[in-house]
C-alpha cells in the first residue's frame, strides 16, 4: 500500500468516526438523550420550539414540522420562516405518523413536554432521539403536565425559558445565537419592574385573557406572569388552574377592566364587542377590548419576544403615561431584524 493510499484510508476513517460522533444532552423532562454531534435533519413537533429555532436561524437544519404550525403561529409565520410551508408534517403536538417520520430520516425530533408517553416511546423505539421542551423548570412530577402546579411560577418560566433556548441552541450548534436571544428576551424586565414597582396589588388593572369559546389562562401559565410583569392582575388566576374553559357567569363576576385577545384570535374581539352578554363589563363599556400584536404572545408557554416586546406593549397599553418615552416601534423593528432577519409587518 502506498503512502498516498494509507493517508487516504486514514482520512476516510476519520471522516467516518466524525460522522458517527455523538453527545448526550438532558431535555426538559430531565431525560438523558444521546444525539448526533451535528444535527442536519431535525423534525419539530412543537410550535414554541419551531418559533425559537427560527429565531436561532436553524431552519436550514429542519426537514419536518408539526401539522398545526399555521394555527398555532399564524399565517404570517411563513414570511418569518421562508419555506416552512413546504416542509413535511409527520405529526402534531399529540401524535406522530411513524412511517412519515421515518421517511424523513431525522437526526432528532423535538416534542412538547406533554406529548403522550406512547408517542415518545414510538419514536424512541425507531432509534430516533426525542427531545422534550417545556420552557419551564421546577418539580419533576409536574414536568410532563400541560397545566402544572408551580411553587414559584416566575422562576419556573424565567429559568425554564433560558434553559430551553440554551438547549435548543446547543442541539443545533447555534450557541452564540442562543446567548444573544436569551439576553434580548430579558433585556426589559428590570425597566418594567422599576416603572411599575410602586403600584400596590389592589391598584393593578384587572385583566382577562379571552381565547375562543370562553377559554382562558389561570394560574400555572406564563400568561399570568406576562400580566404581572406588565402591571396587571389576571382575574382568572385565583380560581382557575391552567388553560381552561370558563363560564360567562365567571367573567361577569370578575368584571375585568381590560380584556386582551391574542393576535391569532381576531374574531373573538368582534364576538365580545357585539355580544349582548358582554356589554355590562367595564372593559366593553370603556372600549378596553384590545387585540394584541403578533409579537405579544400571551401564550401558556413563554416566547422570547413575548418577554422582550410583548410585556412592554402590554404595560404601555395599561399605563401609557409611564411609558410615553419608550419607542416601542423601534424596539420591535430592531428585534425582528436581529432574530427574524426581516422587518416587522404585523398589526
Amino acid at each position: 500500500m502506498t503512502i498516498r493510499n494509507t493517508l487516504l484510508g486514514l482520512g476516510l476513517a476519520f471522516l467516518s468516526l466524525t460522522s458517527l460522533a455523538e453527545r448526550t444532552i438532558t431535555d426538559q423532562l430531565n431525560r438523558s438523550v444521546t444525539i448526533p454531534d451535528k444535527i442536519e435533519r431535525a423534525v419539530i413537533l412543537q410550535h414554541q420550539t419551531l418559533n425559537i429555532a427560527t429565531q436561532l436561524d436553524a431552519m436550514p437544519q429542519v426537514v419536518g414540522v408539526l401539522a398545526g404550525w399555521k394555527k398555532q403561529l399564524g399565517s404570517d409565520f411563513a414570511r418569518l420562516a421562508p419555506g416552512v410551508d413546504k416542509l413535511a408534517t409527520p405529526g402534531d403536538l399529540n401524535e406522530v405518523n411513524i412511517e412519515s417520520l421515518l421517511a424523513l430520516k431525522p437526526d432528532v425530533v423535538f416534542v412538547t413536554n406533554y406529548a403522550p408517553t406512547e408517542m415518545i416511546d414510538k419514536i424512541s423505539k425507531a432509534n430516533i432521539p426525542v427531545i422534550a421542551i417545556s420552557l419551564r423548570v421546577g418539580d419533576e412530577k409536574e414536568a410532563a403536565k400541560l397545566n402544572p402546579t408551580l411553587a414559584d411560577e416566575d422562576q419556573a418560566y424565567s429559568d425554564g425559558l433560558k434553559q430551553g433556548i440554551t438547549l435548543i441552541a446547543d442541539v443545533f450548534g447555534k450557541q452564540a445565537q442562543g446567548e444573544a436571544l436569551n439576553k434580548a428576551a430579558f433585556a426589559n424586565r428590570a425597566m418594567l419592574a422599576e416603572r411599575l414597582g410602586d403600584i400596590p396589588a389592589e391598584k393593578r388593572v384587572r385583566a382577562y385573557m379571552a381565547n375562543p369559546d370562553l377559554h382562558t389562562y389561570g394560574s400555572g401559565k406564563y400568561t399570568g406572569l406576562m400580566m404581572e410583569h406588565a402591571g396587571a392582575f389576571n382575574v382568572a388566576a385565583p380560581t382557575i388552574k391552567g388553560a381552561k374553559q370558563v363560564s360567562m357567569e365567571d367573567v361577569l363576576q370578575w368584571n375585568p377592566a381590560v380584556i386582551f385577545v391574542q393576535s391569532r384570535y381576531p374574531k373573538v374581539v368582534d364576538e365580545i364587542k357585539g355580544g349582548a352578554q358582554w356589554q355590562n363589563l367595564d372593559a366593553v363599556k370603556n372600549g378596553k377590548v384590545l387585540l394584541m400584536l403578533d409579537y405579544a404572545k400571551a401564550w401558556g408557554y413563554p416566547m422570547p419576544e413575548a418577554l422582550a416586546l410583548g410585556e412592554v406593549w402590554m404595560a404601555k397599553a395599561l399605563y401609557p403615561e409611564r411609558f410615553a418615552d419608550i419607542d416601542l416601534d423601534k424596539m420591535v423593528q430592531d428585534y425582528y431584524q436581529q432574530f427574524y432577519r426581516t422587518d416587522y409587518q404585523g398589526k
